[in-house]
Parts: C-alpha cells; sequence; structure tokens
C-alpha cells in the first residue's frame, strides 16, 4: 500500500508529519509523492492566515483529484479551526484535531484494514497508549541528515490580540526533560549532528513537568554525538539573562537566535497584547551581543518576525518599525502581512488596514531585509567559523552553515558531508 504526506506551515508541522511517516512506514507502507496515485493522503494543515487556510482546502481537492477512490487524512491547525468546512470536502475520511494526534497513524492504518505491524487488523483498531506522546516529541531529520528539528513544547497561553494559535493547538505543555533527551540521544544514533528545537512558545518550556527552559538546554548540551543546537523561536522576555550567561559559557548553543517582534511600535504592541515593548525588545538583543559578540569574532544572528497592516498601523506607525528595525539591525526579517481571522479581538477592532496598502509595507520590509542580509555578511568577513557540511550537491557545490547561520559554498566533497570544518568567511 502506498501513502503520501503533505504538510503546510510551520517546523512544528513538518516534526509532526515526519512522526506520521515513521509510524506508516513501520506498518510497512510505501511513501510516494503527493502528484502519484496512493492509497491515503495524509494533510497537515496551516491556519495560520486565511490564504494558509485556502491552501489547505484547495491542497485536499487536489489530491482528491489525483486518485478520487483514496482516502484522505487530514489534521493539523486548520483541521481544528475549519473542522466543519474540511470534513464537508469531498474525499475526507478523516479529519483530527489538536487533541486527537495520537490517533492520525491508528486510524489511518485502520481505514486501510491493517494494524502498526502492517498485518489486516481483522476489527477497530486499537489507539497505540505511546503514540501521542511520540506526536508531542515530534522530530524530523532533514535530507541532508545533517539536522533536525525537535519539538519541544506546544500550545501557547499568551492569547495576543491577533492570533489564533492558543485555539489551533491549546495550551502551554510540554513532556519531561527526560523525554526529549531520549529524543535527541536517538537523532544522535541517527548520525545527525545538529538540532533545531522547535515550539510554538518554546521559552515556555516547563508549564506541564515544573521544569524550566534552562533545565532542558543544560540537559540536551550532554548529549553525546549532537555537536550543534540553534533555538528556532523564543519570546524576547523569554530569552533570560540567565540563559544567555550559560550560552556564552562555551556550550553547543549557537550565536542564532530567532525572535518575534511583530511591530516596532510601542502603541500596537501593547493594543495587540505582547508581553514587552521596544526598549525591553531593543536591550534584550544589546545584551545578548554583549555577552556573546568579541572583537574579531562572529557576529549573532537575530532572525526577527514582523507583521505589516495590524489595526491601526498608520503610516506614521510603520515608521516607527522601520527605524526601530534599523536600529536594532538584526541579520534576518521575516516579513508577513496581518491576516484578519475570525474569532480573535483585532478581527473587530476598527481601522483595518487596506490590503494594498500591506502590500507596499510588507514590500519595504523585504527591501530593508535584504540590505540587512548584506551588511551581516560583511560584518562577519575575515571571521573563522565552523561549517556544518550538507550532503546536497547543487552543480558540483555542496553547502553548509556556520554557527551564525551563514550559508557557505564549496566544491563537493563526500569526505566532508556531516563534518564540522573550520573556514574564513569572505
Amino acid at each position: 500500500m502506498k501513502a503520501a504526506l503533505l504538510t503546510l506551515g510551520c517546523k512544528l508541522n513538518f516534526a509532526e508529519t515526519a512522526t506520521y511517516e515513521r509510524g506508516l512506514l513501520a506498518a510497512g507502507l510505501e511513501i510516494v509523492p503527493w502528484n502519484r496515485q496512493a492509497d491515503v493522503y495524509l494533510v497537515n494543515t496551516c491556519s495560520v492566515t486565511a490564504t494558509s487556510d485556502s491552501k489547505s482546502r484547495n491542497l485536499i481537492r487536489k489530491v482528491h483529484r489525483v486518485n478520487p477512490a483514496a482516502h484522505i487524512v487530514v489534521t493539523g491547525c486548520s483541521a481544528e479551526l475549519r473542522r466543519a468546512a474540511i470534513e464537508r470536502i469531498e474525499g475526507v475520511s478523516r479529519v483530527f484535531g489538536a487533541d486527537e494526534k495520537g490517533r492520525v497513524v491508528p486510524e489511518t492504518l485502520a481505514l486501510l484494514g491493517i494494524d502498526a505491524a502492517g498485518r489486516s487488523s481483522g476489527g477497530p483498531e486499537v489507539a497505540d497508549p505511546e503514540e501521542p506522546q511520540r506526536v508531542f516529541a515530534a522530530y524530523s531529520s532533514a535530507e541532508s541528515r545533517t539536522r533536525a528539528f525537535l519539538k519541544v513544547q506546544d500550545g501557547c497561553n499568551n492569547y495576543c490580540k491577533y492570533c489564533t494559535v492558543p485555539y489551533a493547538r491549546g495550551e502551554s505543555r510540554n513532556l519531561p526533560v527526560a523525554s526529549c533527551v531520549h529524543c535527541a540521544e536517538r537523532i544522535a544514533a541517527e548520525g545527525v549532528r545538529e538540532i533545531v528545537l522547535t515550539g510554538v512558545n518554546t521559552g515556555d518550556f516547563g508549564r506541564t513537568s515544573g521544569e524550566s527552559f534552562l533545565d532542558l538546554l543544560k540537559a540536551l548540551n550532554g548529549v553525546e554525538g549532537i555537536e550543534r543546537y540553534r533555538i528556532s523561536s523564543i519570546e524576547p522576555n523569554l530569552l533570560t539573562e540567565e540563559i544567555v550567561d550559560w550560552i556564552a559559557s562555551g556550550t553547543k548553543f549557537q550565536p542564532h537566535f530567532h525572535i518575534p517582534l511583530q511591530t516596532g511600535s510601542d502603541e500596537l504592541l501593547a493594543r495587540m497584547g505582547r508581553h514587552y515593548d521596544t526598549a525591553f525588545f531593543a536591550e534584550r538583543l544589546e545584551m545578548i551581543r554583549r555577552k556573546m559578540e568579541r572583537p574579531g569574532g562572529p557576529k549573532v544572528f537575530f532572525g526577527i518576525d514582523v507583521m505589516v497592516g495590524l489595526p491601526g498601523e498608520t503610516e506614521a506607525l510603520f515608521a516607527q518599525t522601520m527605524r526601530f528595525i534599523e536600529r536594532v539591525h538584526p541579520a534576518f526579517i521575516h516579513v508577513f502581512p496581518y491576516s484578519r481571522r475570525p474569532g480573535t479581538p483585532a478581527a473587530e477592532m476598527p481601522d483595518q488596514v487596506d490590503e494594498a496598502v500591506k502590500k507596499q509595507r510588507v514590500a519595504a520590509l523585504e527591501e530593508l531585509c535584504a540590505r540587512l542580509q548584506l551588511e551581516f555578511r560583511e560584518a562577519n568577513r575575515g571571521v573563522r567559523e565552523r561549517v556544518l557540511f550538507e550532503s546536497t550537491e547543487r552543480g558540483g557545490m555542496m553547502e553548509g552553515y556556520t554557527g551564525n547561520y551563514l550559508r557557505v559554498t564549496r566544491p563537493y566533497d563526500p569526505a566532508l558531508v556531516g563534518t564540522l570544518v573550520d573556514v574564513v568567511l569572505d
């Protein structure tokens, strides 16, 4: 039997899909591309914007046209928030919301009449009690087998005024540190050298286990075989000075941080229910640079999220955002337009911004991002750094990333795949 897996959205979704894939492979299914005929299509959806919801539904319809006789199983955030609409789409056999992800693999196999070992099921599938834990502690290895994404936290308690994530993924929760370490050990056993920690609100780790995010970092640092860690996204108020001091003391955690800003306007930050102001955000970046950067050494890579067109964002407030970003000078800006999400307080706020204006502001920030990226690379010129080279070969060349996430290319050499190599950046 054949299965095709399709994923939209964030790294968490990709990590969870990888866990579903392992369960289907263990039952003997062959994984095929979505545009080939399969017996079951598993679609992991996204709902971060209205466009994401629309793409999710369109993708379901597309795979149904590929094989109208196949089962379609749908999970992810759009499945949680738009369940009724998805259940009405022709061809959909099962829909699983946020609290049902542990049922995805056993019930998908039951649709095909087999159990977790690939045998004829001969009756209703009994859910594996370990499956919810496996999905929570999901991880995915990159094709290069040098990097993996490890999900250590899920859900969010912030309820920012524009965001549906707490409704789609539930409240903040995590597995114990010991379970995360066990997953990291399994990743190391596969030959992967680098792990990226992911979560909806990663720094909020510990709410359900009484542990702290720093406890997790220290435990993971001791896993043999893993050479480098990155923190994919962390709120500025949760990246504490204690954490930064420990990372800077000489650990496997890299000078690479992705920190959501959303807007450089204090007025809009307060209106949207964010837990910091621009002064705090700027101080946090300055503190990290002060503790982690040395003369002649690599600069810290900061990626930031910025949302344009929030309700009430005037030209003057957008100009504040542009000036603030210039001042804190990140290496990268992840820019996206605000999407009016039904059921959120921001959707009912006055002074909604016209879509054409949002588009102009996105373009302005993307232009700024391109310049900041060039300036960050120039600031690291002549610095000695370590590069983890990957296995992908493109036109006789291979590439890898420095600790501070600069891409380096060189002629392909299979002996260097998965190895850390000292280079001087030019």
